[in-house]
């Protein structure tokens, strides 16, 4: 498959997805073994979207667009260690699907891209959050790392230590997040494929980006 040139209609879908990402982003939904703090949302969606329609450059732009809108409309609440965070995990979601997928253009390719990426997203954030966000979060608040701890045992029990913590909250969070949009955008991009192409496709020939 190739994809297109970032012109300037290519630019606007961009921008339009973007914006549809920063919507879904207010929608969030809390799981009931992970801390008030962690919501599942579907912001990734218009992401993986336009990394497999017009590139894993394209994909990255939205997610880009998606955090600006965001700090635009209601700033940041976590000193931009939550937003850091975000764009570092769905990059880390975007990038393995979008790439599998712009080598491997078939039923199979998507499959394998999205069960890539939920997995190296889902590493991403356990590694990120023992390395970056929390101690982050620690510096920056003045915050135990205890206090972290018992905010997420006090809504599940399996967690006791930093490891049971990760195992237990971090990573099955992740696993569920990424497995949903993988899911979603396994069974609409398909049906959208066809509107995409002839918006970019008009009296023009498809050029890889580079």
């Amino acid at each position: 498959m190739k994809y297109t040139s970032l012109t300037t209609r290519s630019l606007t879908i961009i921008a339009m997805l973007g914006a549809l990402s920063a919507v879904l982003m207010l929608f969030e939904v809390p799981l009931p073994f992970a801390p008030a703090y962690m919501r599942v949302d579907f912001a990734d969606l218009p992401a993986l979207f336009a990394g497999f329609f017009l590139g894993p450059v394209s994909g990255t732009l939205v997610i880009i667009i998606k955090l600006l809108i965001k700090l635009i409309i209601k700033g940041t609440e976590t000193a931009f260690v939550g937003e850091f965070m975000n764009l570092m995990c769905s990059v880390a979601f975007l990038l393995p699907a979008s790439l599998i997928y712009k080598y491997f253009h078939t039923k199979e390719g998507a499959i394998l891209g999205l069960c890539t990426a939920t997995a190296a997203a889902s590493v991403f954030a356990v590694f990120g959050n023992l390395y970056i966000a929390l101690p982050m979060y620690v510096s920056l608040y003045g915050i135990s790392m205890d206090l972290i701890l018992q905010m997420a045992a006090a809504v599940n029990p399996l967690v006791h230590d930093m490891t049971s913590f990760l195992l237990f909250c971090i990573l099955p969070f992740n696993l569920l997040k990424y497995t949903l949009i993988s899911a979603f955008t396994y069974l609409l991009y398909k049906r959208t494929d066809t509107a995409l192409r002839r918006l970019l496709d008009t009296g023009k020939q498809i050029e890889t980006i580079k």
